[in-house]
């Protein structure tokens, strides 16, 4: 094992961002596996586990690499290293070979491996934000985080629990939902100035109104439907009404910034659709509402912040190249494949579902190329973190 002192666990997205890249290549690979039969189940329902990996496998790593390096820039700190972070990412590996093998576990052995990753990373979190709250440069909107993060706990242990699966994850997707919309405020505001010299709309009534609104819908399965529906679609209006603002058709001049532009309308199109009724005597095919977060929000916009961090916090410039430009255009043909070919032909659901796995594998396992040597290397300015 590398010693706590490589330059992989100097800081947060080092480990996790490595770890993602190989969750996204294989995970969607083993569910289409499961799906079709080729597979022995894993140790929850098959359903059950495509979703939680997806979330908390997957999902997390990303947004665990991502808050513990955004946090300590935040409040100005050092940061968790060395043998925290290889303490987390054994955490992390344990709940997968738990959740995949784990079947004749001892229950005590499977709460144990499925309850140490994500309490202990949002503990790390909260003690870093609560202790710091003080030089906490985004004191205001960090409060959501505050609120959303000690609830990851509570959606996962619902999603795992076979009589509350949907609650748990449309607690999960709502929760990831503000994740991204706090995401977007920040990063959207700083590309745009330094790509176009533009200045987007931020008015801190309509952000807090978004947020607020998240946060509410995180509970939606709570809520009585005819309230949450009415809820996601007034989110879903500020969200369009504040884009138009955003010089959207400027942001899609570049691929880098336009994939993030697509992520957020695809939360737009997933409180719609979540809301409305569906088309037609059949309706949608397939599970739409989930997979527009999913393999919009997450799948186009993750590979875009891998790269920019990755390569921003290793002291290079962030260059989007042959191969990272590669990588978007594959996710965006895998939401394709994955929520507009069933649509229109039905018949063939399995054949999109495998062209939609193939892309994963493809883009991540090109992502991973790019981004090990960066994040098990030095910087290459000089500086330690």
């Amino acid at each position: 094992m590398l010693s706590p002192i490589h330059p992989l666990w100097l800081v947060g997205f080092r480990p996790f961002f490595a770890l993602a890249c190989l969750a996204g290549a294989v995970l969607p690979v083993l569910w289409v596996a499961i799906f079709r039969g080729s597979l022995p189940e894993p140790a929850v329902s098959p359903v059950v586990w495509h979703a939680h990996e997806m979330f908390y496998g997957f999902g997390w790593a990303v947004l665990g690499g991502f808050l513990l390096t955004a946090t300590k820039n935040w409040v100005g700190i050092r940061g968790y290293h060395g043998s925290v972070l290889m303490a987390l990412a054994a955490a992390w590996l344990f709940e997968r070979m738990a959740l995949a093998f784990g079947a004749g576990w001892p229950p005590a052995l499977f709460a144990v491996a499925t309850n140490l990753f994500i309490p202990g990373m949002v503990a790390l979190l909260l003690f870093t934000l609560v202790r710091h709250r003080a030089s906490d440069s985004y004191r205001r909107d960090n409060l959501f985080f505050l609120v959303v993060l000690p609830l990851f706990w509570v959606a996962k242990t619902l999603l795992l629990s076979p009589e509350h699966f949907n609650a748990g994850w449309s607690m999960t997707l709502g929760l990831f939902r503000v994740a991204f919309l706090v995401m977007f405020e920040r990063t959207l505001t700083q590309f745009m100035r330094a790509a176009f010299s533009v200045d987007i709309l931020r008015k801190p009534a309509l952000d807090l109104a978004i947020k607020g609104l998240a946060v509410i819908l995180v509970g939606a399965t709570f809520l009585p439907l005819p309230l949450a529906h009415a809820l996601g679609l007034l989110l879903a209006t500020l969200l369009l009404t504040r884009l138009a603002f955003w010089h959207p058709l400027k942001a899609a001049t570049r691929l880098d910034i336009g994939i993030m532009v697509l992520g957020y309308l695809a939360i737009v199109a997933q409180l719609a659709v979540d809301a409305l009724p569906p088309p037609g005597a059949s309706g949608w095919v397939g599970t739409v509402g989930v997979h527009l977060f999913t393999f919009g929000a997450m799948g186009l916009v993750i590979p875009a912040m891998i790269v920019r961090i990755a390569n921003g916090h290793t002291g290079r410039k962030i260059i989007f190249g042959k191969p990272e430009k590669a990588v978007l255009w594959i996710m965006m043909l895998a939401f394709t494949a994955r929520l507009i070919g069933p649509q229109l032909a039905p018949g063939a659901y399995l054949r999109w579902l495998d062209l939609a796995a193939a892309c994963w594998l493809a883009a991540f396992a090109l992502l991973a190329w790019r981004v090990f040597p960066l994040v098990f290397r030095p910087r290459v300015d000089g500086r330690e973190h």
